[in-house]
């Protein structure tokens, strides 16, 4: 390597903390996925194309598949990065049996509310998006020449319409928000916050912050569709492009009771044909499995017709997969792209490195190809499942120890060593095709 940091460009050094401090961790990173996106640029102009799409009103569905290890969870936080760059907000839901069940919406939709981020905002920003949608109310009252002592009657004349849509499906959802901008409006706090929770979908709010707000029960299945039509509606009117929703692992449900397995499957069934039908304008929809929840009979193709909606051909080379398709494969880690990934991070480390000169030197390209073998090695030759150990040992027990120790050589000082502790379900499994994980030498 002749210039670390090179292939990174110049990065702020907040930016380049995050992403390493993650790597460090075994997790993928939040943010700064544009400066790891190695093989991705196969899919930006079809993403881009389809965030345009969104943000003109439209909607859009994409089911990305990957055995675990292909980098399904980077490939959703990259495209949600580039979508927050277009003025999007995101949400991230991990399907679970116990706590976020896809045949319950409205544990879904809670969750989304959880977890709404801006670029502006961290999560849950669902408190910041309403204030701003109120905020814009009153300017666009204000532009048309209302004066002050008419805008609280103008206001509510907007939020009717603007909502009169959603109010066809959910008028619970205009009532709340009346109630919220009253009690916000009469500093009563503990209402407001009541009112607003009640908003995101959450159970148990104080009967008496609910009746305060004109408001019952509690959200179920149907109506977290058009609570999801009403926050769409609020996020575009506050100068949002829309909202990239992803269901991340939604694999889970080959693992559910069969009842609650089909019922989940005719939810996302649902959920689909509402995005292609247009209800949910500005709905950027992704889910990510792998290919045997798509494939095998536990899962999609139990339910014939969610199965024809996700059909995609395969069968081709992966080199000629289309980006546009409604359902996209992520090919996985070879050897040869987990070394060139371990060199565009070694590469950013070296950019905060005292000595970005010595890590080049002791990590160099051969280096990093022959951690990435013994890695991949020691997971029984499986290197799609290597990616995350792989960088979890390279920052933190490599360029760490280079970077701190002057006299430290990874080729005489380090042994590559992975113990059950340290790795998911899916790792240790692999790493017992080779006998025993608890102490592996890396022979360089």
């Amino acid at each position: 390597m002749n210039n670390p940091g090179a292939a990174s460009g110049a990065v702020g050094a907040v930016r380049r903390r995050a992403v390493l401090d993650a790597l460090r961790r075994g997790a993928v990173p939040d943010s700064g996925l544009d400066l790891l996106a190695t093989g991705l640029d196969r899919f930006e102009q079809a993403v881009d194309e389809e965030l345009q799409t969104a943000a003109s009103g439209g909607s859009v569905f994409k089911a990305v598949r990957g055995e675990y290890g292909s980098g399904k969870t980077f490939f959703t936080r990259w495209l949600a990065e580039r979508a927050k760059r277009r003025t999007f907000a995101v949400a991230e839901v991990q399907i679970s049996e116990t706590e976020t069940p896809l045949h319950k919406l409205e544990t879904v939709y809670r969750r989304l509310t959880e977890r709404l981020t801006t670029a502006s905002f961290p999560p849950s920003a669902l408190r910041p998006v309403i204030d701003a949608w109120f905020y814009a109310l009153e300017e666009d009252a204000l532009d048309d020449g209302v004066s002050e002592d008419e805008l609280p009657a103008a206001v509510e004349r907007l939020l009717t319409a603007r909502l009169a849509e959603v109010s066809r499906h959910a008028p619970a959802f205009a009532t709340a928000l009346r109630g919220y901008r009253q009690a916000v409006q009469a500093g009563d706090e503990p209402t407001a916050s009541a009112v607003l929770s009640w908003l995101g979908g959450q159970p148990h709010v104080a009967a008496s912050a609910r009746r305060a707000a004109g408001v019952r029960g509690d959200l179920d299945h149907f109506g977290a569709f058009g609570f999801l039509q009403g926050l769409l509606t609020v996020l575009r009117d506050s100068g949002h492009a829309g909202l990239v929703l992803v269901l991340d692992e939604v694999e889970t449900l080959q693992r559910v009771r069969s009842d609650a397995r089909d019922k989940a499957l005719n939810a996302l069934r649902q959920l689909i044909d509402e995005v292609h039908s247009g209800r949910f304008p500005g709905l950027y929809l992704i889910i990510t499995g792998t290919p045997a929840f798509y494939d095998g009979q536990q899962g999609v193709q139990r339910l014939a017709p969610l199965a024809q909606r996700l059909a995609t051909d395969f069968t081709t080379d992966p080199r000629f997969d289309n980006p546009r398709a409604v359902q996209v494969r992520l090919p996985g880690f070879t050897t040869g792209s987990l070394t060139s990934l371990g060199a565009t991070i070694r590469d950013l480390y070296a950019q905060g490195a005292d000595s970005p000169e010595r890590i080049g030197m002791l990590a160099d390209d051969t280096y990093i190809a022959d951690l990435a073998g013994a890695v991949g090695g020691a997971l029984g030759g499986k290197v799609g499942v290597a990616p995350r150990v792989f960088l979890k040992k390279l920052v933190g027990d490599v360029l760490d120890r280079v970077d701190q120790f002057p006299d430290f050589d990874p080729r005489a000082h380090y042994r590559l060593t992975l113990r059950g502790g340290d790795l998911t379900d899916v790792e240790r499994n692999a790493a017992a095709l080779t006998g025993s994980a608890d102490e592996i030498e890396l022979e360089l």
